[in-house]
Formats: structure tokens, C-alpha cells, sequence
């Protein structure tokens, strides 16, 4: 068993969980949060990067603090989205293996609440929740919080607009006396508000090495364009990428969609992931993103919350974001768990001096990426038009008699002649331009 995580004051039985998942070494977060969340009784606030292991940092305390004699909801964790929450929920059950007799639920939004209600008339010790859907419950008194010890805020940064006029109906059902732990990846002034209005006046607060370990690991990229040649030089890159799982984010749920319609036309394995899809097609998408069936994910900010898995090798900005904040949380996404990442940033002219403010604020160092010459961007395109041909699916309308005909025609060809001979034509295409006979003609404005 993990002798360092013992020396944190850990139980066995939650040592030997962590062995078994071949989890041997605390991280910065862990080793901060957890004797402090084990010994003391003060509010906690915890600022970490993402992708530092701040759910077991909060997770496996409360495990350990949970009285299974006592069957009522001792802890709520609240979580920004269904996706997270789901993410927090399999974390601690996996966790608590050897605790047979503590009982975890999940109550988070996007799918039926009355399975959710049936789930709470059984003895629950923590509840993993997303804020809307807590209140839900709490106004049609299916849950009851009058005994809850422990309020955790997950995420509290990508959190504030949810909880901005939710978090006071929650607070009202708990006791007066209850310890709030807050975990989040910045400190921007509303979580000090938050802070401030909801926490008491005795607050431990840990960071997490926060100059270098939210950006170790992680090469951050720029790449100047025109808004014509913005599409090419992505597919560009991610036909360099191929076979590797990565995540593009767009600022708006409509571009979410263009974009990976464009993606699909050109037979990239992706798929999209934006609040307005339903909860049964998100969770298809990050299913098949999970197992591997798609290696892209185009999401806007909040769906991609959440998503915590190994293997994204890549992230790419094909829109800047707004706040500084937002752009730790989208590269968080790769270089997880001590591996390596890459980040893109795919920005316009004017857009350049905004780089160097990002740059300035996160204290990282963004290099110039070089962008695909003319040539190379024509070869690429040339190359997912040939796979799009290779996918494609044979008409079966066509008749016998007419396939007769054209195999006439090309049947004296090798395939190397057909294959060059179609390129050609392919080429032909792109860059023949029509001529004054082909252009349709324009009416004349007739004089007054």
C-alpha cells in the first residue's frame, strides 16, 4: 500500500482503493489539502489547477469523515455540469471500494428526476449534485439536508452564474453550522465575493503551486490566419494528428456546429458536445470520445467540463476566449496526470496582441506555430478529398447498363493511370477558374 498517502492520516481501507487504481503518489493539492480537510473543522478553500487531483483532494477526507452509523446525507458536492458530476461521482465510488457501508449519490440535471427521487428514500451519505437540480429536489422536499455537515463547491469558478441566485436556497435547508470547502482553478473577484458572503471568517486556504503546475506540461501555440484559410489550416493540423484524441473549443454552440459539420464532411472522426443538445446525445458523444470511437471533440466552454481523460494529447482554441480564466480551463483538458500536452491557439491579425496579454497574465510563453505553406495545405485537402472518395458508398441506383458504359470507357486504364488521372481532374478543379463564356451574364441597367 501507498505509505505516503497513509502518512496523510488516510485510512487503510481508502490506501488500498488508491493502490488497487495504481494511485501511489499525492500530488501538491493532496498533500496541502488533505491533512488540513482530516484535522481541522475551519472553512477550506483550495485553488489548484485543473488536472491536479482536486477531487480526491476533497474526496477522499470526506469518505474518511462520513459516520456510516448515521444513515442521513452528511455531505453535498455541487458541480457546475452533469458531466462533472458524473466524473466526481465515479471518482469516490471507486474510491470508497473497501467502504461497502458508505452510500454515494449522483442527483445532477439533463436526465429524469423521479429515479433520482426513488434513490434518495435510501439511507445516502454524500450527494454529488448540480445546482439546479439540488434546488429541484429541495423545493419539491425530496431531499432532505437538515443533517448535511460538509457543502464542497467543485469547480466554483465555472460555477458562479449557476449558484448566483441558487446558492442562498441551499444554504437556507442547511445547519447553521456546517464546514464549506471551495475548490476552484482561479481566484477571480466573484469567488472572493463568494467567499466573503458565504464562508466564515476562519478560512484555510491552500495553493497548489499555482505559478508552473496548472501550464507543466503543456506546450502553448499560436498560429496567425485568414479567415479563408482558418479551416484549412486546421484540418492541416489535425491530419498531423492523426489518431490522437484532442478537444477544439468554439466560443458559441452555432460554431460548435459549423465546424463539425465541416469536420464530418471531410471524414474527420469527431463529434460535437454544446448545452442545447440533449443530454442523451451528450452523453453518446463523450461515450464514444471516452472509448475512443471519435478522436475529436468540438465543445464550447461549459460542455467540456468535466471531461478528465489521460490520453488528450491536444487542445485547440479556434476561438480566443474571453477571460483568462477560461483559457486555464480548456488546456487543462491535456497534460493530465503528469503526461505531456500541446495547445493551439488559432487567432486572426488582430487578434496578436492579445497573446502577448494572456501571455503577460497566465505567466506562459506562447510560440509562434508554423503554419502550413500553400502547397501543403492543398496536398492535405487533396488527401481528405481522396478519403472522402474511399468512404463513400457505391450508388446502387445505378443501372447495370450505364456502369457497362463507363467501365468501357476507363477499363484500359491501370489503377495507377486511373489513380493519376483522377487526381489530375481533381486538381483541374481547384484551380481552373471559369471564363467569360462560362460567367452568367449580367443585365443591363437600363437608362432613365
Amino acid at each position: 500500500m501507498s505509505q505516503q498517502f497513509a502518512a496523510l492520516g488516510l485510512s487503510e481501507p481508502l490506501v488500498l482503493s488508491l493502490t488497487e487504481l495504481n494511485i501511489n503518489t499525492p500530488t501538491d493539492i493532496q498533500l496541502k489539502s488533505i491533512p488540513v480537510l482530516l484535522q481541522q473543522e475551519d472553512d477550506f478553500v483550495g485553488l489548484a489547477k485543473t488536472g491536479t487531483g482536486k477531487t480526491a483532494a476533497f474526496g477522499l477526507p470526506l469518505l474518511q469523515l462520513i459516520d456510516v452509523e448515521n444513515p442521513k446525507i452528511q455531505a453535498v458536492i455541487l458541480a457546475p455540469t452533469r458531466e462533472l458530476g458524473q466524473q466526481i461521482y465515479a471518482n469516490l465510488v471507486s474510491f470508497a471500494s473497501h467502504l461497502p457501508a458508505v452510500s454515494i449519490a449522483s442527483v445532477c440535471g439533463g436526465i429524469p428526476i423521479k429515479p433520482q427521487i426513488e434513490r434518495l428514500k435510501e439511507a445516502t451519505h454524500i450527494i454529488v449534485a448540480t445546482p439546479g437540480r439540488l434546488i429541484d429536489l429541495i423545493q419539491r422536499n425530496n431531499v432532505n439536508l437538515k443533517y448535511t455537515d460538509y457543502l464542497v463547491l467543485d469547480e466554483a469558478d465555472e460555477m458562479v452564474t449557476s449558484l448566483k441566485d441558487g446558492l442562498d436556497k441551499i444554504v437556507a435547508v442547511l445547519p447553521k453550522k456546517h464546514r464549506t470547502m471551495l475548490f476552484t482553478a482561479t481566484m477571480p473577484g466573484n469567488i472572493k465575493q463568494l467567499i466573503q458572503n458565504y464562508m466564515s471568517k476562519h478560512v484555510t486556504q491552500v495553493s497548489a503551486e499555482m505559478e508552473t503546475v496548472g501550464h507543466q506540461g503543456i506546450d502553448h501555440n499560436y498560429v496567425v490566419v485568414s479567415p479563408e484559410e482558418k479551416l484549412d489550416v486546421l484540418m492541416h493540423f489535425l491530419s498531423s494528428r492523426e489518431g490522437e484524441r484532442g478537444i477544439i473549443f468554439c466560443k458559441t454552440k452555432a460554431a460548435v456546429n459549423k465546424l463539425a459539420k465541416n469536420l464530418a464532411i471531410n471524414k474527420f472522426s469527431s463529434g460535437a458536445l454544446h448545452g442545447s443538445l440533449t443530454q442523451t446525445i451528450r452523453d453518446r458523444i463523450m461515450g464514444q470520445f471516452r472509448v475512443g470511437q471519435i478522436n475529436i471533440l468540438v465543445a464550447t466552454d461549459l460542455a467540456a467540463r468535466g471531461i478528465d481523460i489521460k490520453e488528450i494529447s491536444y487542445v485547440v482554441n479556434y476561438h480566443l476566449p474571453d477571460v483568462y480564466e477560461t483559457y486555464v480551463h480548456r488546456t487543462g483538458r491535456t497534460a493530465r496526470a503528469g503526461a505531456k500536452g500541446f495547445a493551439l491557439t488559432v487567432i486572426q491579425q488582430e487578434e496578436e496582441k492579445d497573446i502577448h496579454d494572456f501571455a503577460a497574465e497566465l505567466g506562459i510563453t506562447f510560440a509562434p506555430f508554423k503554419k502550413a505553406n500553400a502547397q501543403s495545405i492543398e496536398e492535405n485537402n487533396a488527401l481528405l478529398w481522396a478519403k472522402k472518395i474511399f468512404k463513400i458508398k457505391p450508388n446502387r441506383e445505378v443501372t447495370a447498363q450505364f456502369k457497362k458504359q463507363i467501365h468501357t470507357v476507363l477499363h484500359h486504364l491501370t489503377k495507377e493511370e486511373l489513380v493519376e488521372k483522377v487526381l489530375a481532374y481533381y486538381i483541374s478543379q481547384q484551380t481552373t477558374t471559369p471564363t467569360d463564356t462560362e460567367k452568367k451574364p449580367t443585365k443591363k441597367k437600363k437608362k432613365k
